[in-house]
């Protein structure tokens, strides 16, 4: 019976590695997504750290970086953030927010994020704040970046003032990286009346350059 059990955890761990193997490099490593019991990718797992091959990002979530002559490269937090916490209903605020519209050349010594709903455990590399307003579980990152800087945070933040941001969410809009109408929707629910007042402003200043119709 031993014996049995043995083979079978051996292979186990086996399809785990092999998994492990073929995943490319660039990838994060959910343990638990890997084939085979728990026990056998947890023990994969840690045999590909210990050698090396990961780099440990949080319990149950690596990421297989490329090895170079300083070590395992990591990936920088902004990328944590999106695998830890998706790209819907979640996005940056603050500097970092201003960075994903490329208004500033600003770089926040830690990242500063915000989800929609509870904020999750152990995010390392960064600070996340919540956000209540349900209706931005149907925003992209992009767009709760608008929004974190129409709450006010762009006079702090971008480095050429209202034009440069006016500007930036107008190209994303004539680009169709942001969805004005889904932006306008979610803003209607949000507490801050400092972010209703510049999203008016705003859409009079797209509606005059021809931006929004």
């Amino acid at each position: 019976m031993f014996s049995i059990q043995f083979h079978v955890m051996r292979a186990a761990i086996g399809d785990a590695s092999k998994a492990l193997v073929t995943a490319p490099v660039g990838s994060f490593v959910h343990t638990n997504r890997l084939p085979g019991t728990s026990a056998a990718a947890t023990s994969a797992v840690k045999r590909a750290y210990q050698r090396g091959e990961l780099v440990r990002i949080r319990r149950g979530l690596y990421f297989k970086g490329a090895k170079t002559r300083y070590g395992t490269t990591r990936p920088s937090a902004e990328v944590i953030a999106v695998e830890v916490l998706g790209t819907t209903g979640a996005g940056p605020t603050g500097f970092s927010a201003a960075r994903a519209l490329g208004l500033t050349t600003q770089v926040p010594a830690e990242p500063t994020m915000v989800v929609t709903g509870p904020v999750p455990s152990a995010v390392p590399g960064m600070k996340v704040s919540t956000r209540g307003n349900l209706k931005r579980l149907a925003l992209t990152s992009l767009e709760i970046a608008a929004l974190e800087l129409l709450r006010g945070d762009w006079e702090t933040t971008v480095d050429e003032g209202w034009s440069a941001l006016a500007d930036a969410v107008g190209k994303a809009v004539a680009a169709g990286k942001l969805r004005w109408r889904e932006l306008a929707t979610a803003a209607e629910s949000e507490r801050s009346p400092r972010l209703r007042k510049n999203l008016q402003r705003l859409s009079e200043e797209l509606q005059v350059s021809g931006t929004l119709t």
